[in-house]
């Protein structure tokens, strides 16, 4: 099994919208991710995937695999996020991990791909929104140096929940680069992850 945080591409969108489904509501809509993905040019769509090998099942099947080469590769979304970057400001839009996949770092290491993206963006600072109820993502995001500057009233559609807006000042923070990626590295590391996210080049520059 192998993890690479990478980004977002058309194909991926079909299995970003499983996850986003049994996540959000509203949920945002196959359009959506279509524009970030492929139109916008302030967008910075990450994906957590899963790639898995797929052991031959006969023994002719086995001896072909020794024979051809590596055995067939099984991939899969595990988790996502949005970040949006303009002017010097990063806001991230959406995270989720695969209800399956949760409680174990998945949806704390696209968080933090987010953070790195945004330093190598030279971001000035981060901004999110989270419910007021979701005290296990505030935990998270207070980790990373995100305090709460304001309270969204009735922000939530579903049920016009109060949100958090919190921020992660950067620009003008002692040592924050150099402690967050000592963190980071870390983290890649105990969780097997490869970053073919955060210092890439985006899509949008390559059209």
């Amino acid at each position: 099994m192998s993890l690479t945080l990478r980004y977002m591409q058309p194909g991926d969108i079909p299995e970003v919208l499983e996850i986003e489904r049994v996540s959000f509501n509203p949920a945002w809509s196959a359009r959506s991710y279509a524009y970030e993905v492929s139109e916008s040019t302030y967008s910075h769509m990450v994906v957590l995937e899963r790639q898995d090998d797929i052991p031959p099942a006969s023994r002719w099947q086995r001896w072909l695999a020794a024979v051809a080469g590596p055995a067939d590769k099984q991939s899969q979304v595990i988790a996502y996020g949005g970040l949006w970057f303009i002017a010097g400001e990063g806001h991230i839009s959406t995270i989720a991990s695969h209800p399956h996949m949760r409680g174990q770092g998945f949806g704390e290491a696209v968080l933090a791909a987010m953070i790195h993206r945004c330093l190598t963006l030279d971001a000035d600072y981060l901004i999110l929104e989270v419910r007021v109820s979701n005290t296990v993502a505030q935990n998270l995001y207070r980790k990373y140096g995100f305090v709460v500057t304001g309270v969204k009233t009735n922000y939530y559609q579903s049920n016009n929940e109060d949100a958090y807006e919190m921020r992660l000042q950067i620009a003008g923070v002692e040592n924050y680069p150099n402690q967050f990626a000592t963190g980071y590295d870390a983290l890649l590391r105990r969780l097997g992850i490869q970053d073919a996210y955060s210092m890439a080049e985006p899509p949008f520059a390559q059209r």
